[in-house]
C-alpha cells in the first residue's frame, strides 16, 4: 500500500471500529488503515499533555503509511488533542494533511434528536472534563441543556471482553442512574465514546422507553461523506481499492483480532506497530 493513499482511522483501542464500520459501509470504495493504540489504552484518565503526545505519535504513524486524511475515532483524543494537532502540529509539520474528529459532527446534529431539549452525554472522564460537548453543542443548539456523566469503568470492561457478561450490568446501571438523576426531562442519551455502542443492549434495558440512545458511527460516516464532497482536493488524493489494514500497538495481535470480531463485520487480521 506504499503507493496508495488510504484514509487513516485512529482510536485508543478497539472502540473506533464502531465508527470504522459505519464509514466502510458508507464509503466502501476507499482504502483504509485502522490503528488502535491498545498498548496504552484507555486514554480516559490521562492528562491533556499525555493524550496529545500519544495521539500525535499515532497520527504521524498513519501519515508515514501514506494517509493524507486521518479520522480520530476517539472522543477523548478528539476532545483533548484534535485542536492542538489541527492548529499547531499540522501547520508546522505538513499543512497538506488533515485530521478530523468525532465531536463536532455529532454536535452539529444531536439537537435534532431531542424533543425536551435536554440530553445526557456519557463519556470518559477525559471527555467530560474537557467540556468539549457542552461547548460544541452550544454553538449549534444554544437552547439544548447538556448533562454530562463520566463512565470510567465502561472502556476497561469492553477492552477486557467483559461488556456482555452479567458483571457489567452493575456498572451500566450505576452510571445511567447517576446521569438520569441530573434531570427528569432527559430524553436523549448520547454515547460519547466509540466503545459504548457495544453496551447498547444493556443500556437500553435500564432506560425508560421514551429515552433515545444515540451512537456516533452513522453520524460520523455521513459527515465524512459530506466533507469529501466539499473538499474534492482531498477526495481526489484517496486511493480506491477497497483495501483494509489493521494495526495495533500491542504485540498480542490475536487478542486484538478476537476482540475486533465484536466490533467489525468481517474478519480482522492485525499487525503490530511500534509508534515510539
Amino acid at each position: 500500500m506504499l503507493n496508495n493513499q488510504p484514509v487513516g482511522i485512529f482510536d485508543s483501542g478497539i472502540g473506533g471500529l464502531t465508527v470504522f464500520r459505519s464509514i466502510a459501509e458508507a464509503l466502501p470504495q476507499y482504502d483504509y488503515i485502522y490503528l488502535g493504540d491498545n498498548a496504552r489504552a484507555p486514554y480516559g484518565n490521562r492528562s491533556f499533555k499525555t493524550i496529545h503526545q500519544y495521539t500525535l505519535e499515532c497520527v504521524e504513524a498513519l501519515f508515514e503509511m501514506g494517509c493524507p486524511l486521518v479520522i480520530l475515532a476517539c472522543n477523548t483524543a478528539s476532545a483533548k488533542a484534535l485542536r492542538t494537532i489541527q492548529q499547531q502540529d499540522l501547520k508546522k509539520n505538513d499543512p497538506s494533511k488533515r485530521v478530523l474528529g468525532v465531536i463536532r459532527p455529532t454536535a452539529e446534529v444531536i439537537g435534532n434528536y431531542t424533543r425536551t431539549k435536554e440530553i445526557a452525554v456519557l463519556g470518559t472522564k477525559g471527555t467530560v472534563q474537557s467540556g468539549s460537548y457542552m461547548l460544541e453543542i452550544a454553538k449549534f443548539f444554544p437552547d439544548v441543556v447538556v448533562h454530562q456523566q463520566s463512565c470510567p469503568l465502561w472502556v476497561p470492561l469492553i477492552e477486557n471482553g467483559e461488556h456482555d457478561k452479567p458483571g457489567a450490568d452493575y456498572f451500566v446501571k450505576k452510571y445511567l442512574d447517576e446521569a438520569l438523576a441530573k434531570s427528569q426531562d432527559i430524553d436523549t442519551i448520547l454515547l460519547g465514546c466509540t466503545h459504548y455502542p457495544l453496551l447498547t443492549q444493556k443500556i437500553e434495558a435500564y432506560l425508560p422507553d421514551h429515552i433515545r440512545v444515540v451512537s456516533q458511527g452513522d453520524i460520523v460516516a455521513k459527515s465524512l461523506v459530506d466533507y469529501l464532497q466539499r473538499h474534492p482536493e482531498m477526495e481526489n488524493k484517496l486511493s480506491r481499492g477497497g483495501n483494509r489494514q489493521f494495526f495495533t500497538t500491542t504485540d498480542d495481535t490475536p487478542d486484538f483480532d478476537h476482540m475486533a470480531a465484536s466490533f467489525f463485520p468481517e474478519p480482522v487480521t492485525s499487525s503490530f506497530i511500534q509508534v515510539v
